[in-house]
């Protein structure tokens, strides 16, 4: 939309749209933490519905900022990375910046120096580094100082704050979830060896066994895939012992559940299964899976609230830990009696 004589919408007509002062309207796009929420609302729908595009030139030279903050990820389509780098975008979206994205096809340290570089000769104001492997310790301990990073997913030992969900929390409640059932014990689906959220998954399952005395078996590692999963549910259909797997992701859940079924084992009457993340099609599987919601809105809100802080020169707390949800659905019954 353009204003009534046919210009482009400057920052006055966002402005009286909103009925508001053009000074409002620039801490809205500039300092959004400084304005009340009903107002940055109001603002931002202006914004929207005149198709406001800031000047940047003109942004920087004002306040010495660019606009654009930086994002840097792995190379995937997996539901949790995915999500989260969309999440990201757009909460840093919804208060006026724009965001520039340089996917890695791995997070090591040389590769994490390059993309930060990379972002860094775009001038952006700070960095949020998505940094679910192991391997991307290494990276963050070795950025430029004075460039505003936080991290989404990495392990506890870095020294930039770091938004997360709780991933042992996670898997404490999914395994609880099982033993309250009345199963013997839970057999475990872990995602690879490299990856932080698989190992917190494992972290958490493997305590709710010990502390209830229970058996806890050999963990079984998938690839993420349904084929992986697939594979190591034609290893525990066998086993009649099996009556309760949590599972460390709802695509290898499903190739699990097939493979149990061709196998002559019904669930959940015989095996009970869970997953992790809620992905959209979790509830239409058949049966519909129970699973361990992530929010991860909430981690892209916390992410980039945390980078506002680092940017106007503030020290947030080190780790903002977002709890997951246990969401109970048809995979998961009652042991069954012998």
């Amino acid at each position: 939309m353009r204003s009534r004589n046919g210009r482009p919408a400057v920052l006055m007509d966002v402005a009286v749209r909103a009925g508001v002062s053009a000074m409002t309207v620039s801490r809205v796009l500039n300092a959004p933490d400084r304005v009340k929420a009903e107002t940055r609302a109001r603002v931002l729908a202006a914004v929207r519905e005149l198709d406001y595009r800031p000047n940047q030139a003109a942004r920087q030279l004002v306040t010495g900022r660019s606009g654009v903050l930086g994002v840097v990820s792995i190379d995937t389509t997996l539901y949790g990375p995915a999500s989260t780098l969309y999440c990201i975008e757009q909460a840093a979206r919804n208060a006026g910046f724009n965001v520039s994205i340089a996917s890695l096809p791995s997070l090591t340290r040389r590769s994490m120096e390059e993309g930060v570089e990379r972002l860094r000769a775009q001038s952006v104001d700070g960095v949020i580094i998505v940094a679910p492997h192991e391997s991307a310790a290494d990276g963050l301990r070795h950025l430029p100082p004075e460039m505003p990073v936080v991290a989404v997913d990495a392990g506890d030992d870095i020294p930039v704050p770091v938004a997360k969900v709780d991933q042992r929390a996670g898997a404490v409640r999914a395994t609880r979830h099982l033993l309250s059932l009345g199963h013997r014990t839970v057999w475990h689906v872990a995602g690879p060896a490299d990856w932080l959220d698989a190992n917190g998954r494992i972290e958490g399952w493997r305590e709710v066994l010990a502390s209830a005395d229970r058996p806890v078996p050999e963990v079984l590692r998938g690839d993420w895939s349904s084929r992986s999963g697939y594979q190591l549910g034609q290893r525990l259909a066998p086993d009649p012992e099996v009556t309760a797997v949590f599972v460390a992701n709802d695509q290898m859940a499903l190739g699990v559940v097939r493979a149990l079924r061709e196998a002559g084992r019904r669930v959940p009457e015989e095996v009970s299964v869970s997953g992790f993340d809620d992905i959209p099609e979790s509830a239409y599987f058949w049966p519909p899976l129970t699973t361990v919601r992530q929010d991860f809105g909430e981690v892209g809100r916390h992410a980039f609230h945390l980078l506002l802080d680092r940017m106007a020169g503030t020290e947030p707390d080190q780790r903002r830990l977002i709890e997951p949800e246990l969401v109970v659905r048809e995979s998961t019954a009652p042991a069954p009696t012998t």
